[in-house]
């Protein structure tokens, strides 16, 4: 039996399917982007476009700020410091805003073959996980996730992933959220915060073809997982049981990662890639919405 939501969302023993109103935010194209992450003491937006390779700050205002890299990038993360953590393909990097400077804080991937640092986020332990992506032509497992300490040693935590993404954590620190893009999962581990140890890996979700590739994602206040349905067209929100209860449609076919910011974390940023959608290319963007009562989880920064 088809039902009507008080929001005007249809359900039928299933998931919400909702149409947020959204707003573009840049007028360039973009090729890949991704890693869109809120500076809460500036009020600006932080996200990547992999491979043109740039990181892009839009402040307050709505200017735009690029600063190039020398390759490709797969994700940042806000220090402390005020500095910027830029995952590239040789390493992990600290980018100066005021410069555009960049220094070399370590390399983990070691320069593998077929392979490049892809999603990362900053930890409640304060350090910045990582993953790599098998970018070999038939995908071999090669996958890792880092955990990467201010002092730029590192260590591996999970190997014999595909690609690597998705990674957000519960509001509390205690719960880690992980998907691997081309295996079609997410899963959750346990989490200490003081000493940045994961436990207890259980399957959270297997997504199918109409659900799209997981792929970046962010936690809201109440405990839901929201993660990029890439290739489908969507946003997916899914419960701590691993239910997607609602699915927000987008207007282009390859959103890659939403983030929550605006001062009270109730804004939904979302990067999105260049794909062709039934004959139609489409660039990739930053749009924004709102979703009434939905607030984000805090980001944590990278203790350098």
């Amino acid at each position: 039996m088809l039902s009507l939501g008080k929001d005007g969302s249809h359900a039928m023993n299933g998931p919400r399917i909702l149409t947020p109103q959204l707003r573009r935010l840049v007028d360039f194209p973009m090729k890949v982007g991704e890693s869109p992450t809120w500076d809460d003491r500036t009020g600006a937006l932080w996200f990547v476009d992999i491979l043109a390779p740039a990181a892009f700050r839009l402040d307050a205002d709505g200017t735009v700020v690029r600063y190039p890299m020398p390759a490709d990038i797969g994700c940042l993360g806000l220090c402390e410091s005020g500095k910027v953590a830029v995952c590239l393909r040789n390493g992990v990097h600290l980018l100066d805003p005021a410069t555009g400077d960049l220094t070399l804080l370590c390399d983990p991937d070691d320069g593998r073959p077929d392979s490049r640092l892809n999603d990362g986020k900053v930890g409640p332990d304060g350090c910045l996980w990582v993953g790599t992506r098998d970018e070999t032509a038939e995908q071999k497992g090669n996958g890792r996730l880092y955990r990467v300490k201010p002092d730029g040693t590192f260590t591996i935590v999970i190997e014999g992933l595909k690609t690597s993404n998705g990674l957000a954590w519960s509001a509390d620190g205690r719960i880690m959220y992980h998907s691997d893009s081309s295996q079609l999962f997410a899963q959750t581990f346990g989490f200490d915060p003081s000493a940045g140890i994961i436990s207890g890996p259980k399957r959270l979700h297997d997504f199918s073809a109409d659900e799209g590739r997981p792929d970046g994602a962010a936690m809201d206040a109440d405990g839901f997982y929201w993660v990029a349905g890439v290739q489908a067209g969507r946003v997916n929100r899914l419960s701590p049981e691993g239910e997607i209860v609602e699915v927000y449609k987008v207007p282009v076919k390859a959103p890659t990662m939403p983030c929550f910011g605006g001062p009270d974390l109730a804004t939904i940023y979302l990067t999105t890639l260049n794909a062709e959608n039934n004959g139609v290319h489409e660039d990739g963007t930053l749009f924004a919405f709102e979703v009434p009562g939905v607030r984000g989880a805090p980001v944590s920064r990278f203790a350098l």
